[in-house]
């Protein structure tokens, strides 16, 4: 009887555009300036401290089924935005990956008007493609005029960079290209979108292994 032989799960190094990848996110987060925030600046330094040890790891690469949202037929104009100013080179190495992405809503129960406005796709993390049980990397694409509901992470320290677009949240401040928004634990925020274009974030997730692995979303209803 012939011995069946499953080919070897593929790793970081035998698939250099996602090593690529990981790269433009350490230098995002290397450059990225703090505002004088030492919260702010201890939180990149430790996204870049996580990025450092995945790619010290060499692990696996568990691509899902590529999927797509109907948010994503904003996807081309969002990159082509972002490709023209500082956020070239992320963008790039985003698209070098781009077919093999699997965008989700990450809600059991999605509100009616944001199932044609919204949708990420994960980079990083404990259900890959880069396999991580201590950071979660990915992306967050956002239709023009977007809301995105006020929300909250247990135990999740969350940042998001724009790469292109202008989004707010809770109204305070505007984000442009090369700006971070940052979250800390618990924090109630609420996104808004321009109107005239699609925005298009990268983000990280740092939080203990067990609340990465089992983070539950909810929106929260919020003053306008």
């Amino acid at each position: 009887m012939q011995k069946i032989v499953n080919d070897p799960e593929p790793c970081l190094r035998d698939l250099p555009d996602w090593r690529y990848l990981l790269q433009e996110y350490y230098e995002l987060y290397r450059y990225l300036p703090s505002g004088g925030s030492s919260r702010i600046r201890g939180h990149q330094r430790a996204v870049r401290e996580a990025i450092s040890r995945v790619l010290k790891a060499n692990p696996a690469i568990r691509t899902q089924p590529p999927a797509v949202k109907p948010v994503t037929a904003h996807l081309k104009r969002a990159l082509d935005e972002g490709r023209g100013d500082r956020m070239g080179a992320m963008i790039r190495a985003l698209e070098s990956v781009m077919p093999d992405l699997s965008w989700q809503y990450g809600y059991e129960k999605v509100p009616k008007g944001l199932v044609g406005s919204y949708a990420y796709a994960e980079v990083t993390g404990p259900s890959g493609p880069v396999v991580s049980e201590e950071i979660i990397l990915g992306i967050v694409l956002f239709a023009p005029g977007c809301t995105y509901p006020a929300h909250a992470h247990q135990g999740i320290t969350e940042s998001y960079v724009c790469l292109s677009g202008a989004v707010s949240e809770n109204h305070q401040g505007v984000y442009v290209p090369g700006s971070m928004i940052f979250n800390p634990p618990e924090h109630l925020h609420r996104i808004t979108v321009g109107i005239n274009e699609p925005a298009l974030l990268a983000y990280a997730w740092m939080g203990q292994r067990a609340d990465l692995l089992n983070q539950k979303m909810v929106f929260t209803r919020s003053r306008k």
